[in-house]
């Protein structure tokens, strides 16, 4: 019992007192969660309580916390009314980081420093002379910390691998994934269990499986995917109804629960889609071969045959373990170019297939229609496809495009994920499910109020609020000027997505039910679902002891899997970042126009139409004083009476580029006046006559209310 109470309090989970009694942290003022540094030195922690506020904390009450760290933190007074609590970490409870990865530099022969290269530590590591380990100036290093920091005197390292120069080829994306800790490489015992994996399938492997190589499958994905997961085919019933099958690789069945893969793959996560590299969460050996959906060869699967009528509404379904050999390895351009150009070089060459496809084109636009009825949230946000050389350089820059072909794929894999979300809840058999919860009321009552400034309403109480509603507002402002501000600012107000053991629904999605089970090669969750479906096939999950140590074990593995992904998702963004200012380099000079993606008290943001994104900061905006409204998120200049908002298009120059930070400057070189549309302007709220504003001020300050302020430096 000592022991037990001796783990908690480690874990913070307890606390024990000065009067030497115990409490949980909740009762005592304190708040347990994971700190998130800022560059400026100050830092938030984030409760593991989902739902409660992040904590401020100044860089005084830090006390050598650094980013990453389980902290426990002390809440200061009262919360101030619309502002985050703020508290002071009083300990720490786990270290978050035992690594970091920087740029090395040597002011002296006998020591030296690293600049950390995650700008959330803020503070130099320094570099005793034993710890150099042959380290020279400019190099790109692996720190492996032995002293963290405290009150007087700063963390402390050793050089435990040498990346190679910060400017040599390849060294930028192996530092983003030293950086994020990835793991390159697999085990030796994981890569020894994957090659006793036979490549093709015994005939004894198909007892107890449903023969559906007969069937018309094909499998639909990007030209360089070669870990082929899901499998579909649509035909036309004779009630007239469509039966669609979603055929997933059966990973589960070989890779066994508690086995050298299964725990690689539960570290990992998923997989990690980098610029010009894939991190597998499973060995190619299987990720590419046994497991792929590879075209005209047996495979293992898990089937989820749905019968939908007219509007999409599934009447019927049945899940079950399959074998199947799918016909085409199919592209989405391909398919793009079969439906929506016709093209008939394409069109002769898949020619049995080709009706099959207009089928599926069909369903899938019953099936979106149905989506969006039901109040479905969807946001036109676009995605960069990023080329680039042998050497890894970037040569190209373009939107992934969202064809029909992207969204059939997008609809039937939504609608398995339904159906199966819903057949295991309604069981009542522990499970995984992908959960989207309602966004917290205080931001979404600000987002309401800022929406009355372009003359928008949206009904119903804010704790109440249907996502219905909220996709009626993104219908209403499709094409009109402010789309791209008001979309931005209502995904801001969302909570993200995670994994959770319990059934809440899905706020995004309008779902009561939702999981993940279409991509088990690539997700850690999906794998778990898998396993699951098939022991209540062969009727070991009626077992309560099995019951019980599943109900232990889930929460658990949401939680890690969430983690992953976020972590991946970092990954990804920060290599396309990097990658989209070493394009920018070379066009140093260069005039772009562009939207304004975000506006600050200290600049606007520009995307390019190549989804590069880059800063006007406000010194440069040297044609009046700007000041910054936050109810509006617009920049407005005092003489001029100019407006800039998301949204807005105007016409910039690139004037640098910093590859270390991952960012690009611009400067505007003319704004392009927009007309105001006639309906906007005669449905503008009480509060949004913002341009009315604007002139009323600029009429005080004619009339000398105001005297002229300093031009900021």
């Amino acid at each position: 019992f000592q022991r037990l109470l001796a783990e908690m309090e480690a874990e913070g989970k307890i606390v024990c007192t000065r009067s030497k009694r115990y409490g949980v942290p909740e009762r005592l003022n304190l708040v347990r969660g994971t700190l998130q540094g800022h560059p400026k030195g100050f830092g938030f922690v984030v409760p593991d309580t989902p739902g409660k506020p992040d904590v401020f904390v100044h860089p005084n009450d830090l006390n050598g916390a650094m980013d990453g760290d389980l902290v426990l933190a002390r809440l200061h007074g009262g919360k101030r009314e619309g502002l985050r609590p703020e508290g002071e970490v009083v300990r720490i409870l786990k270290r978050g980081r035992t690594f970091v990865v920087g740029t090395f530099t040597s002011p002296s022969r006998h020591f030296g420093f690293v600049i950390p290269d995650d700008r959330r530590l803020p503070a130099d590591i320094f570099i005793p002379p034993e710890g150099r380990n042959g380290a020279k100036e400019g190099q790109k290093v692996v720190v492996r910390l032995h002293h963290y920091p405290g009150a007087r005197h700063s963390a402390e390292g050793v050089v435990t691998e040498i990346l190679g120069h910060k400017d040599d080829p390849g060294v930028d994306i192996l530092s983003i994934i030293r950086k994020y800790q990835l793991p390159e490489e697999f085990p030796e015992e994981v890569l020894r269990e994957a090659e006793q994996i036979p490549e093709t399938i015994d005939p004894k492997e198909l007892e107890g499986r449903r023969d559906l190589r007969n069937r018309t499958l094909v499998t639909i994905d990007g030209e360089d995917a070669k870990d082929l997961d899901d499998a579909v085919s649509v035909e036309r019933l004779p009630n007239g109804h469509f039966r669609l099958g979603v055929h997933i690789a059966d990973v589960s069945y070989y890779v066994k629960e508690g086995s050298a893969l299964d725990r690689e793959a539960y570290r990992r996560g998923c997989s990690v889609y980098l610029v010009d590299r894939v991190i597998p969460m499973l060995p190619p050996r299987l990720s590419n071969g046994i497991c792929s959906l590879n075209p005209r060869v047996d495979r293992l699967t898990i089937t989820c045959d749905m019968e939908l009528n007219e509007q999409g509404d599934v009447v019927d379904y049945d899940i079950y373990p399959s074998v199947i050999r799918t016909r085409e390895r199919m592209t989405y351009d391909a398919v793009k170019r079969i439906l929506v150009d016709e093209d008939p070089e394409l069109i002769e060459r898949y020619e049995p297939l080709v009706g099959d496809f207009r089928l599926m084109a069909e369903l899938a636009r019953i099936l979106r229609r149905r989506r969006m009825k039901r109040g479905a949230i969807d946001f036109n946000f676009s995605e960069a496809k990023i080329k680039v050389d042998e050497r890894g350089k970037p040569v190209e820059i373009v939107r992934r495009p969202r064809t029909i072909a992207e969204s059939l794929i997008e609809e039937f894999m939504l609608a398995a994920n339904e159906t199966v979300a819903s057949h295991f809840a309604r069981a009542e058999i522990p499970f995984l499910y992908r959960i989207h919860e309602k966004p917290d009321t205080e931001k979404l009552q600000s987002f309401f109020e800022f929406i009355t400034h372009f003359g928008y309403s949206i009904r119903g109480q804010a704790d109440k609020i249907r996502p219905r509603a909220l996709q009626q507002l993104l219908e209403e402002i499709e094409g009109k000027p402010e789309e791209t501000l008001i979309s931005t600012v209502m995904l801001r107000s969302m909570k993200q997505a995670r994994y959770a053991a319990e059934c809440l629904g899905h706020f995004g999605l309008a779902a009561r039910y939702y999981t993940h089970f279409t991509s088990p090669i690539r997700r850690y969750p999906d794998l778990v679902i898998h396993r699951i479906i098939r022991e209540v096939f062969t009727e070991k999950l009626f077992s309560p002891q099995r019951i019980d140590q599943l109900n232990a074990q889930l929460p658990e593995t949401a939680d890690q899997a969430s983690k992953r992904e976020r972590i991946a998702i970092e990954a990804e963004r920060e290599t396309d970042d990097l990658k989209k200012a070493e394009f920018m380099m070379d066009r140093i000079g260069e005039e772009f126009e562009g939207l304004i993606s975000g506006v600050t008290a200290f600049g606007i943001f520009v995307e390019l139409e190549n989804t590069v994104e880059g800063l006007v900061h406000v010194s440069y905006m040297n044609d009046d004083y700007y000041r910054y409204d936050e109810d509006t998120y617009s920049l407005y200049g005092e003489r001029t009476g100019k407006v800039y908002r998301i949204g807005d298009r105007v016409k910039v120059r690139v004037i640098g580029v910093n590859i270390d930070e991952h960012k690009v400057d611009f400067e505007l070189v003319a704004k392009e006046e927009a007309e105001e549309e006639p309906e906007r302007k005669g449905k503008r709220g009480r509060k949004g006559k913002k341009r009315g504003r604007l002139k009323e001020r600029e009429e005080g300050k004619r009339k000398g209310k105001k005297g002229r302020k300093k031009k900021r430096a």
